[in-house]
């Protein structure tokens, strides 16, 4: 590099998968030096993977798949397929004579294969999940339950709602009033803290677009005929998945550690508190290191934000009040998620799928019982077995959505471990007296919600859009609860813009990178 070159800067805030994407691709695509500034003391965001006395664990599980054929082969070229598989057509395939992605690996720095099983535990029993009306469903719901559900969905089908204002009206529009009420309702309720007609359609539009009862059973019946679906899966369908041998968080320590040595600086326990514009651009941020209160500023030519949408409004100056007051209304979802370490697992597995060594094939579990706060249960043996520390040890993951206002979030953690251990127990999945250990991880503003002033958030983008220097990307940077593939892509847009000197950012707004997939959760 010309000592006597003037190279411009980029200024990253946040060290998530979006942050993370939209450094490399500076680095490989221009001379533009990014810096990234992280408020947490280490990369990844929810995307990072938490370790504890040998166990690893997930915030939220984050399965590495896509529509997207561009962004699978980015993930391969930083990570590569474990020995045996290969890529091609998004199909993964276990034939030695096919040609290999890469097999050259140090064995740990890979991505594995794994099946994708999900299932939902409502009425003491596991349902197929997403629903479908198979035989075994028919079984478990009871036949008079059973001619409900179809009764009401050919209604939806015959005379269709004419409006579609809410989440409610979208999941009885794709599954009829009888199966909403039974399967989605409450368990929405649970995740959201609000019922489905307060959320906007707009969720179901980013999560389960193309999603119905007829596509699933279609999916469920070519699989068990042909061991393959008659057509693209949709996110919940999906039958493999790739994975990072240590965790999701792997990958994103991966990408860091080469964007440093291309001489990136990651700068950790770094919050942006402000922002200082002038002339319609970015000039600088102000920094805070979070260990010593020592405040820095930082010039730059770009600035690209995934920093929350409600922070970054708070940090600019001289904020119109229409664009501070929807700011102040946007919601989001806290998590907290309990590790547990048990002996062995008790569940009742009344489905006839096989289990190895007392565990369950799920990778995670739905917990629809409406008298739980427990909303869902991975099993990391499943996703990794390298996640576990004791491989006759079973590593739970207890996923708790809630607000941090409300008196689950304000426990102490041990208490909030009793409270886990007692819902677990009461369900039958586990015996008191084989928990062992475990930890508790909480991570604010994880899921961005569709409700509060969401349905405004228009007055925001075009405001920030005037600064012709700033790029808003990622899940919490554009307020979209969207997967790891869609921060990527829109870190991809937000870069080309830079390098093509393009200032309009409807394309970023626009990023889809595979229309018809989402993951549902």
């Amino acid at each position: 590099m010309d000592g006597n070159t003037y190279h411009k800067k980029a200024v990253i805030i946040g060290a998530g998968p979006a942050g993370l994407s939209a450094a490399y691709e500076l680095l490989n695509k221009t001379d533009i030096i990014p810096l990234i500034y992280e408020q947490q003391n280490e990369v990844g965001g929810i995307a990072r993977t938490v370790e504890y006395k040998g166990n690893r664990m997930d915030i939220g599980g984050h399965r590495f798949f896509s529509k997207c054929d561009k962004v699978i082969r980015w993930w391969l070229d930083i990570m590569p397929l474990e020995a045996g598989y290969s890529y091609r057509d998004h199909v993964f395939l276990k034939n030695p004579s096919v040609p290999m992605v890469s097999l050259k690996t140090d064995n740990r720095k890979v991505m594995l294969i794994r099946n994708r099983i999900s299932r939902i535990y409502f009425l003491e029993k596991f349902f197929d999940y997403p629903i479908s009306l198979a035989s075994d469903t028919f079984r478990k719901l009871g036949i008079s339950r059973t001619v409900k559900i179809l009764r009401s969905y050919f209604i939806t089908r015959i005379n269709p709602l004419k409006k579609n204002n809410n989440l409610e009206d979208f999941f009885i529009a794709r599954f009829g009033k009888e199966l909403y009420n039974l399967f989605f309702k409450d368990y929405t309720q649970k995740v959201w803290g609000v019922s489905c007609s307060e959320i906007g359609s707009e969720w179901g539009e980013e999560r389960i677009k193309r999603l119905s009862l007829v596509r699933s059973v279609i999916d469920s019946l070519s699989y068990k005929i042909f061991r393959k679906t008659v057509m693209n899966p949709e996110t919940s369908l999906i039958r493999q998945f790739m994975y990072p041998k240590l965790g999701c968080g792997q990958f994103w320590e991966e990408l860091a550690g080469i964007v440093k040595e291309k001489k990136c600086q990651i700068y950790l326990d770094s919050q942006v508190v402000g922002l200082k514009s002038k002339d319609k651009n970015i000039t600088h941020v102000i920094v805070k290191n979070r260990k010593t209160d020592e405040i820095s500023t930082v010039e730059g030519d770009y600035f690209i934000s995934s920093m929350p949408i409600v922070e970054l409004i708070n940090g600019l100056e001289d904020v119109p009040l229409e664009v501070k007051k929807v700011a102040e209304k946007l919601r989001y979802r806290d998590i907290i998620i309990v590790g547990l370490l048990v002996s062995s697992l008790k569940i009742k597995n009344d489905t006839g799928i096989r289990t190895v060594n007392n565990i369950v094939p799920d990778c995670w579990i739905y917990i629809q019982e409406k008298r739980l706060k427990l909303s869902r249960i991975q099993i990391y043996n499943n996703w990794s077995p390298y996640m576990i520390n004791k491989a006759d040890t079973v590593w739970l993951g207890l996923e708790y959505l809630c607000n941090k206002e409300d008196a689950l979030w304000q426990m102490k953690d041990d208490d909030v471990a009793k409270t886990a251990i007692n819902e677990l127990e009461q369900i039958g999945f586990i015996e008191r007296n084989e928990v062992s250990d475990s930890t508790v991880v909480r991570m604010q503003k994880a899921y961005p919600a569709y409700f509060g002033s969401y349905d405004r958030i228009e007055i925001i983008k075009n405001f920030t859009d005037q600064f012709e220097n700033l790029f808003l990307i990622g899940r919490n940077g554009m307020h979209k609860y969207n997967n790891q593939d869609h921060a990527i892509m829109t870190a991809m847009a937000a870069v080309e813009n830079i390098a093509r000197g393009i200032k309009d950012k409807k394309n970023i707004w626009s990023v889809n990178p595979e229309r018809e997939y989402r993951e549902a959760g």
